[in-house]
């Protein structure tokens, strides 16, 4: 089965009732979490963003408390990769880029903070590293004033 195109779907969204609508997103809610998450986000904490944000920067400060307790790198490793990917789908949820800059920011300073020894390791240095790019790339798409206030924090960062 093909997949319609966004546009299709849109049309044929517009032709149903507000009822039938309700009906549609409680059932594409029931399939997968990430759809009930998304919803969620939507109904429910897409008005304050700043703090959506906070929410996550707490639900991360709590996985990386577990960290600590890790004793070889490649456990490091697997739970810095299981932060980045919750964090990576909360900013989807968004679609902000200054939220999803925030939030990465927030990941390479706790990253600094935990002292965790990302230079003993080739893939924790991609790691960072590569968060150090996106966050770059993030950056291009911004306002002068928020890339400046952002780049000073960026400079910290890769010290």
């Amino acid at each position: 089965m093909k997949a319609a195109t966004i546009k299709e779907i849109k049309e044929e969204l517009k032709h149903l009732s507000q009822s039938e609508l309700v009906e549609l997103c409680c059932r594409m809610a029931r399939f997968r979490k990430e759809n009930k998450e998304l919803l969620s986000y939507l109904l429910f904490e897409s008005h304050n963003e700043d703090e959506y944000i906070q929410s996550v920067k707490e639900h991360a400060d709590f996985q990386f408390s577990e960290i600590s307790s890790a004793n070889s790198l490649y456990l490091v490793k697997k739970s810095l990769r299981k932060i980045l990917r919750t964090i990576n789908k909360y900013i989807r949820y968004t679609g902000s880029k200054t939220a999803g800059i925030q939030m990465h920011i927030y990941f390479c300073r706790k990253v600094k903070q935990s002292r965790i020894p990302i230079k003993k390791s080739i893939a924790l240095t991609n790691l960072y590293e590569g968060q150090l790019k996106k966050i770059r790339k993030e950056l291009t798409g911004l306002h002068e004033d928020l890339q400046y206030d952002y780049i000073k924090e960026l400079v910290l960062l890769e010290k």
